[in-house]
């Protein structure tokens, strides 16, 4: 039977990466992107900080290159890097040209000019914002414009549960045909069949039970490109962000690191500074140096949270520069230009991914992947603040050209198989999702944190090969649902974060090994590779 949607590119994910590479593809192709939840909802919307990008007469590539290396802690694919940065200039002129409202102030010489912050890592101003919501201001920019094109088919509230492969069809040739995709709507699987298969699904902080992303960051590219046969590198770096609002009605709530590179402060309950004591450059140290040094603080002293002032500042500076975060904690009691606002780490950032080229290629033709699902190796063993939109869109742009220059090569996908319900049923335990679903997040926050040992590792690989059993039978026998969908993919995840975490015998930017807590010089740096097994055929469950 024919599928019931065939397209020439088929995007997995509605953020910056997935809209921007849509926009991006020739109008005389036929495209679908898929938002598991509403179109605008994921990582970009929620990312307040900016877009690094050399924009300033007195800023260098080479600079911003230069810091970006210095951050990844040697880790990071130079030509990668170089490549990214270069194309900056242009990725922020486009989005200007969409209409995206970065902020603007009056320069020296009396000139409208955009206001360029600086964050963590940076040796200079260069992030463009949008007050304290970049991320917002570019999706809904993006969604606008995706609405406007004619040839761009947007299906919310679709979840994919696995790709299509020749190899899983047992054919000749491996390649991605395309992938089963659940309604949630409908609560019905459909089939559907594209030339090419774009992962832009984000990352997997969800994974961990303190984070500052939405719910919609389960690591589903990760673990579909994994089960089809894509090598992962470098999953053991999760970046935690130092600064989420600590507060029982603040859900994934993130004060930016503007505040910190507009003059904000980290403190003791007492009011004491501690950024000093741990990396000269204080407050604006990269956030794995600030994430360890809270937890160090935390664990040592028995505190809950620890502060972040920025209220000796102007309060209409502050109201100005941060309205969101301003606007939130005002919600909830706390008036910033007043008095310091509690935080903690959060995990906020997958570093690792799906391996790629510089145009997005996985190691299965016909399947891309750009954003934080990718590993491209721009940001090596730890991500600079700001670097993940600037990624995201030079990659996106990277591979819609890679995929306009060689789509006419490409035939159409060959009759792939509806999926098959025939063997499984309603469950009547939903409850065992939800347990395991918390039991795997408590799991990863205690063992596979910001600080690891051995021990601990081993521990949670234990528990989490016990929990993927029990998922995998509940996967067999019962009628897939978004959560079932969603602990799947995380557990795969989290194998490949411990797995990943265990092989590496040093600590180095985002990973941090008690038993191993000096970074191995003796050696050049290498990337954590893993390589999946080859799919056998008929690994789905469909028709055969």
């Amino acid at each position: 039977m024919a599928p019931a949607y065939n397209f020439d590119v088929l995007i997995i994910g509605s953020g910056g990466a997935g809209l921007s590479h849509a926009l991006h593809l020739p109008e005389g192709l036929k495209i679908a992107v898929l938002s598991k939840s509403r179109l605008q909802e994921g990582c970009t919307l929620y990312a307040q900080g900016g877009i690094s990008a050399v924009t300033h007469p007195e800023d260098t590539f080479e600079s911003h290159i230069e810091d970006t290396l210095n951050a990844g802690a040697g880790l990071n694919k130079p030509e990668a890097v170089r490549f990214a940065i270069e194309k900056g200039p242009e990725v922020i002129h486009w989005l200007i040209d969409e209409g995206v409202p970065f902020t603007r102030h009056t320069n020296k010489q009396g000139q409208q000019d955009f206001h360029l912050s600086r964050e963590g890592g940076h040796s200079t101003r260069r992030v463009l914002h949008s007050a304290d919501a970049t991320g917002r201001a570019i999706e809904d920019t993006l969604v606008a414009r995706a609405r406007q094109r004619s040839n761009i088919a947007l299906f919310e509230h679709h979840i994919a549960i696995d790709l299509i492969t020749g190899t899983k069809l047992g054919l000749e040739e491996n390649r991605c045909l395309g992938a089963y995709i659940l309604d949630l709507e409908h609560q019905h699987v459909e089939v559907f069949a594209a030339r090419n298969i774009v992962l832009a699904t984000g990352g997997a902080s969800k994974v961990y039970l303190y984070t500052s992303n939405p719910d919609t960051s389960s690591g589903d590219g990760i673990a579909m490109a994994w089960r089809a046969g894509c090598r992962v590198a470098n999953m053991e770096f999760n970046q935690f962000h130092p600064t989420c609002l600590y507060h029982p009605k603040a859900k994934s709530f993130l004060v930016t690191e503007a505040v910190r590179g507009e003059g904000g402060r980290l403190l003791l309950p007492d009011g004491e500074p501690f950024m000093q004591r741990f990396d000269e450059r204080g407050d604006l140290a990269p956030r794995d140096i600030v994430a360890r040094a809270i937890d160090h603080e935390m664990k040592r002293l028995g505190l809950e949270h620890i502060l972040l002032d920025i209220s000796h500042k102007p309060a209409p500076f502050i109201r100005e520069h941060f309205p969101t975060v301003y606007a939130r904690c005002r919600e909830l009691g706390i008036d910033m230009t007043l008095e310091p606002i509690p935080v903690v780490p959060a995990a906020h950032y997958t570093c690792g991914g799906v391996m790629t080229d510089l145009n997005g290629r996985t190691d299965l033709p016909g399947l891309y992947a750009i954003g934080e699902v990718a590993c491209t190796g721009m940001h090596g063993a730890n991500r600079m603040a700001s670097n993940s939109l600037l990624e995201c869109l030079v990659f996106a742009t990277a591979a819609s050209d890679d995929i306009a220059a060689r789509i006419d090569a490409l035939i159409s996908p060959p009759e792939l198989p509806e999926w098959d319900e025939s063997r499984v049923r309603d469950s009547d335990e939903e409850v065992v999702v939800s347990h395991n679903w918390d039991e795997l997040r408590r799991c990863m926050w205690n063992y596979v944190g910001i600080v690891r040992t051995n021990k601990r590792l081993q521990r949670a690989g234990r528990r989490v090969e016990l929990l993927q059993q029990e998922i995998q039978e509940y996967y067999s026998n019962f009628r897939v649902s978004n959560d079932l969908l969603e602990l799947r993919n995380l557990a795969q995840v989290a194998e490949l974060i411990i797995r990943s975490a265990q092989q590496r015998k040093e600590s180095r930017g985002l990973h941090y090994n008690l038993d191993y807590p000096e970074t191995d010089t003796t050696r050049p740096p290498a990337d954590t590779i893993l390589t999946p097994p080859v799919p056998a055929a008929g690994t789905d469950r469909k028709a055969s």
